[in-house]
């Protein structure tokens, strides 16, 4: 992600508490299963206008007939902050960041202590808590792998490779990489996990998590469950039990990809690539073996992926001579409209798979994103140095307080800000605010450099600024919460926070286009051609996979917390 250490983060979404009624009396029990089988899709970026107009000019596609055998929610929201770590658990524990405790993939928390802290009664609390590839076991360089050490030729020559060489090797990288074990915990580093003061012990994803997943549940009622997502650190979805997903494979999308040691996120034809060894993960799981494709396991009852072809393709300015984003207008540009085209095409191929295994009848596929991406207009994108505005906050408090520590602690940026202070009194809070909303901040459009669009945002490229109690309160977050951050500043559209990085969109705000994503339940359970424009969120998705194969929702405990409802008309 290219994120600065103290760099700033997200921002976005208001009314994150509760999705709805309570539970109607036919899904508090867990009714008769309408499925034996839930396929999860997460098309990260995809927003339900890209969905809408693939469908409207492909109407004989997979994605068309995915929509025709199901029911489609029009008006569904993702959670916020709009990013991928709690969008995904969101989906899965049926709650918001509040509930879960989990606001971003890279965060701060006032409590725990830093990595490798030996005397916990004595050491000073407050660290970065980062569920990125940066608590991977490779580091220097950081390997598809995560450093598990796979001993094939396709992945110890990786790093070497031409990006030429690496989609010519493709086959063979997916064959070798299925090799990856299905506990990726072991896959991470202790020495660089955040430290409990209480035990004294390295603090896991999924000790982070403080309620239940779908997974969990599952397992208590013996059925199996399987994941694949792109940082071994989604070992979160476990829950806190640490065993809830029980093949669980992470290949590192930040691992080096080319001979310049680009991930797999620098080129979209290198996100497919990556994206298809998780397609083969699924596919291998829906013919009922484990994901390595070696041992018969039977097909999960809850399991499923994300794709990131579509967000990389909504991220880069240019890629293999094809440009990224939208065409002026609103429609996919052709970087965009190709990466939808890989994405049609393997959900047609994990369709054809449930076809030719005779479990049509028995499986539900429910297609959504964790994400959206803002902008879509290239006209508004105004891309805003964060560090400048981190230090001049700094700076302007230490005018005042010689001697204080840095005032941001922490802060991760890209359309959306969060921020946690060394100084939390409500003097602090208020000059962070004050600073935030009387300061401009230069911009330059990307690709622009006579400058046409290079303009000065006004009040730090923010709309609104939340602190303190008020951030508790937006979250749903216990008052005081140390995890919570203690600044949200809601972000303009087109913005995005971004230093040398030349993205052309970003993801975390608030704004529609970070926000308004797909939700298809399609299949067993579902009913055909249905479209409805009820207000929904992707929390509801958690209860409804449970409800669908005859589980109670209520068994998972952000939904008893939240009241979040099952999916209106399943």
């Amino acid at each position: 992600m290219n994120r600065r250490s103290v760099a700033l983060a997200v921002a976005a979404g208001i009314g994150l508490v509760g999705a709805g009624a309570a539970l109607p009396s036919s899904a508090t029990a867990g009714a008769k299963p309408k499925a034996q089988h839930v396929l999860l899709l997460s098309v990260d970026g995809l927003h339900q206008s890209d969905l809408a107009y693939y469908v409207a000019q492909h109407p004989h596609s997979a994605l068309a007939a995915l929509v025709s055998h199901g029911i489609e929610y029009t008006h569904a929201k993702t959670t916020f902050p709009s990013d991928s770590f709690p969008g995904m658990v969101a989906q899965l524990t049926g709650g918001g960041p509040g509930t879960t405790n989990v606001y971003y993939d890279d965060t701060y928390n006032h409590a725990l202590l830093p990595p490798a802290t030996l005397d916990c009664s004595t050491a000073a609390p407050g660290t970065e808590v980062p569920w990125t590839e940066g608590i991977d076991k490779s580091q220097n360089p950081i390997t598809l792998d995560a450093g598990q050490k796979i001993n094939d030729p396709s992945l110890v020559k990786l790093p070497s490779n031409t990006k030429a060489q690496t989609l010519a090797d493709s086959a063979a990288i997916t064959k070798a990489i299925l090799k990856m074990t299905p506990t990726p915990q072991a896959l991470l580093d202790p020495a660089a996990l955040p430290i409990a003061r209480k035990t004294c012990t390295p603090v896991y994803p999924h000790n982070d998590l403080r309620v239940n997943t779908v997974f969990e549940v599952a397992r208590a009622h013996g059925l199996r469950t399987a994941w694949s997502d792109k940082h071994p650190a989604y070992e979160i979805l476990n829950g806190p039990s640490g065993t809830g997903v029980q093949d669980l494979f992470t290949p590192e999308i930040n691992g080096a990809a080319d001979s310049a040691g680009d991930d797999w996120t620098t080129d979209n034809a290198l996100t497919q690539e990556y994206d298809s060894t998780k397609v083969a993960a699924v596919l291998n799981e829906i013919d009922g073996k484990d994901h390595s494709g070696v041992r018969s396991v039977g097909t999960p009852a809850a399991f499923g992926m994300n794709f990131q072809t579509v967000s990389t393709a909504e991220k880069l300015p240019t890629s293999d001579g094809l440009a990224g984003g939208y065409n002026p207008d609103g429609t996919p540009g052709p970087l965009l409209a190709r990466a939808m085209d890989y994405v049609n095409t393997e959900v047609g191929r994990l369709r054809d798979e449930i076809h030719h295994r005779g479990l049509d009848s028995s499986t539900t596929i429910i297609l959504s994103a964790k994400h959206g991406q803002s902008p879509t207009d290239r006209a508004a994108l105004r891309r805003v140095d964060d560090g400048a505005i981190i230090d001049g906050i700094n700076a302007g408090w230490a005018s005042t307080h010689a001697g204080a520590a840095p005032l941001v602690a922490f802060a991760v940026n890209d359309d959306a800000m969060l921020m946690w202070l060394a100084d939390r009194s409500p003097a602090a809070l208020s000059f962070v605010k004050g600073y935030l909303l009387s300061h401009s901040a230069p911009a330059n459009k990307d690709g622009d450099p006579k400058g046409t669009y290079s303009t000065t945002v006004p009040a730090s490229g923010l709309t609104k600024v939340y602190t303190g109690t008020a951030v508790d309160t937006l979250f749903g977050a216990p008052q005081g919460d140390a995890h919570a951050p203690d600044l949200v500043g809601i972000v303009r559209y087109g913005v995005v926070y971004t230093g040398n990085v030349k993205k052309i969109a970003e993801h975390g705000g608030d704004v529609p286009a970070d926000r308004d994503v797909p939700l298809v339940v399609s299949g067993a359970g579902a009913p055909h051609g249905v479209v409805n424009g009820a207000a929904v969120l992707t929390t509801q998705i958690a209860p409804s996979i449970l409800h669908l194969i005859g589980l109670d929702p209520h068994s998972l405990e952000a939904v008893r917390k939240e009241h979040t409802a099952v999916l209106p008309k399943l």
